[in-house]
């Protein structure tokens, strides 16, 4: 068995589903995705919420709860996946105490078949009850290392068909994440109060950072996100000027955010700045502020931007795109913080931390004379490269199941993402990076009906992407011109870049090999009409145009195009790209 650390854990998991290999197979690469989340840089909860939250991808999970023994004794939910924000706050994760006692007293495994039929379970379950011919089991492991169990990893799953039932294999995978997890959370209370007191007396404001904590809205445990926190931990502390690089969407704020809380200045604003949104009129004032009766309209002294954030961090975004005549401004009040507001004469001298950010190419600009050198040079003390995302897609996973938690918390729902979907996002290349997969996110939470985000319901399988809608279309039947319609495609981001900046990639959205299009797609796609004759209770197709042997295919298959592809033994996106090449509506059922 072959696994490989660039792929996604959806993507690994959903290769061994694939291959209809043993469970003990699959199991193993799940055990591996979830000691690789434990050993993130990120909060006990956090990690333990990844983990529910793969393990409800991996099993038919309708409920999961990490729950902890408190320093009084008392049993608390760490951690809880499949159940809404307010269901959470009532206690309806609370374990019955019954059940919590034999597990931890006991020591072994509680299992019950059918939670129905306990008097214990029936109503704890109740809320996720069984539908149709479901049955609802639970299962409850024991979490430890050495000595009396201290926490306990507990399970309510369904069953739709009896001979499916194993009870044997569920108890030896939760085990084994149980073990993983009691050793993480003997890490995290050892580490805690051993590094803090010595911490607090070298260094107060350096305490987050000599933790290896990162604020808990910053989501990643891709090697490059590691690479991005190890140099915020090392900048942070220090007065120096940090300049975040960058593709538009990636998150250069929320690093910015960082930079400030694990400063000295930490207590002190935070200031932001856009400097694309306004001309330089209005930047002068609002970063330097004005004098009354300095211009029409300034009925009043006001305080510039610089002013209000004396003492702490000012940050200035989207530094690369203004004007030449404002960077010499700019220029001498970096160099001597010190200022002059609009319409007055006092300098003012102010005492703050820069953080720059731009997506633009400035090596670029200074060679063109579009930004200025010095300014350059004052900026670029020291610069963070931030990955986008098709630079850290192993982090896709984590970052769409925060962006649901999100959603459920605000909509008060239930909705959770099958492996399958999880699998197709992971696949997607999201040139609008993070944020654009945070908009794809709530777009499907919103329009999916059910508490299940499958993969018909992710808008590429459908021809509903975004990034599809903006391409251009191709010219039905003209071999070679898909590739600029295909979804989610890696193109280069606003123009030319320095090296992990704005650099573009290749391929489709879903998939990896040729984009469609290609000479390799073409002959896929080919293969694919020379079989649909072979389609079960379709008929002699091999008479009919292929036009109509695929229309025939998609009114089987509910005009679902995954459906129709697993048909035809191609992928959505060949189904796509053969329906946009004959030119055929698509029928909304």
């Amino acid at each position: 068995m072959n696994i490989v650390a660039s792929e996604s854990p959806s993507t690994r998991i959903r290769s061994f589903v694939g291959e209809r290999t043993s469970s003990a197979a699959l199991s193993l690469v799940s055990i591996y995705e979830i000691s690789k989340i434990l050993t993130a840089t990120t909060s006990l909860e956090s990690s333990l919420r990844a983990v529910l939250n793969l393990m409800s991808s991996y099993m038919e999970m309708r409920r999961g709860v990490v729950a902890i023994v408190d320093a009084d004794g008392t049993l608390s939910v760490v951690a809880a996946a499949c159940l809404s924000p307010a269901a959470i706050e009532s206690g309806a994760a609370d374990l019955p105490a019954a059940v919590a006692s034999r597990i931890l007293s006991g020591q072994m495994p509680f299992v019950t078949e059918n939670v129905a039929d306990h008097p214990l379970l029936a109503d704890y379950i109740g809320s996720s009850g069984a539908i149709d011919d479901e049955r609802v089991s639970f299962v409850g492991v024991p979490i430890k290392t050495v000595g009396r169990p201290f926490g306990v990893l507990a399970i309510a799953r369904v069953w739709n068909d009896a001979n499916d039932v194993n009870f044997g294999d569920d108890i030896r995978f939760l085990t084994m994440v149980a073990n993983l997890i009691a050793q993480t959370v003997k890490l995290h209370q050892h580490t805690a109060p051993r590094i803090a007191p010595a911490a607090s007396r070298a260094a107060p404001a350096r305490t987050p950072a000599a933790r290896g904590h990162i604020p808990a809205d910053i989501v990643g445990h891709s090697r490059p996100m590691q690479e991005v926190f190890a140099q915020i931990h090392l900048v942070a502390p220090t007065r120096s000027t940090v300049l975040l690089r960058g593709e538009s969407g990636t998150g250069k704020e929320m690093i910015a955010h960082a930079v400030h809380a694990l400063s000295t200045r930490k207590d002190k604003p935070f200031i932001k700045v856009n400097c694309a949104a306004l001309p330089d009129s209005l930047l002068e004032s609002e970063l330097f502020g004005h004098e009354k009766g300095s211009f029409t309209g300034a009925t009043q002294d006001r305080k510039g931007r610089f002013e209000l954030a004396d003492g702490g961090t000012l940050f200035l975004d989207e530094i690369g795109d203004i004007s030449g005549a404002f960077q010499a401004k700019l220029l001498r009040v970096l160099q001597e913080r010190e200022f002059e507001r609009v319409g007055g004469s006092k300098t003012i001298k102010v005492d703050v931390r820069l953080v720059c950010a731009t997506n633009r190419n400035l090596e670029e600009m200074v060679a063109k004379g579009d930004f200025r050198a010095d300014l350059y040079y004052r900026i670029n003390v020291v610069p963070v490269f931030i990955p986008s995302l098709r630079e850290r897609k192993e982090d896709i996973p984590l970052l769409a199941l925060h962006f649901l938690d999100a959603f459920n918390k605000d909509n008060d729902r239930q909705l959770r993402f099958t492996e399958r979907a999880l699998s197709i996002l992971a696949g997607c290349s999201f040139p609008g990076n993070v944020r654009e997969l945070e908009n794809c996110v709530n777009r499907v939470a919103t329009m999916t009906r059910g508490e299940a985000i499958d993969e018909i319901d992710v808008p590429c399988q459908t021809n509903r992407c975004n990034r599809m809608m903006m391409a251009p279309q191709p010219a039905f039947g003209m071999s070679g011109t898909a590739a600029a319609a295909a979804p989610c495609s890696a193109g280069a981001v606003g123009g030319s870049s320095p090296a992990g900046i704005g650099a573009g990639g290749s391929g489709g959205p879903c998939s990896s090999g040729p984009a469609p299009g290609t000479a390799g797609e073409d002959s896929d796609i080919e293969d694919g009409l020379a079989n649909w004759q072979d389609v079960d209770d379709l008929g002699d197709l091999g008479a009919l145009p292929q036009r109509e042997r695929l229309v025939r295919v998609m009114e089987k298959s509910g005009w679902v195009q995954a459906k129709a592809a697993r048909l035809l033994g191609l992928t959505p996106r060949q189904v796509g790209y053969a329906l946009r090449k004959y030119n055929i509506e698509i029928k909304r059922l």
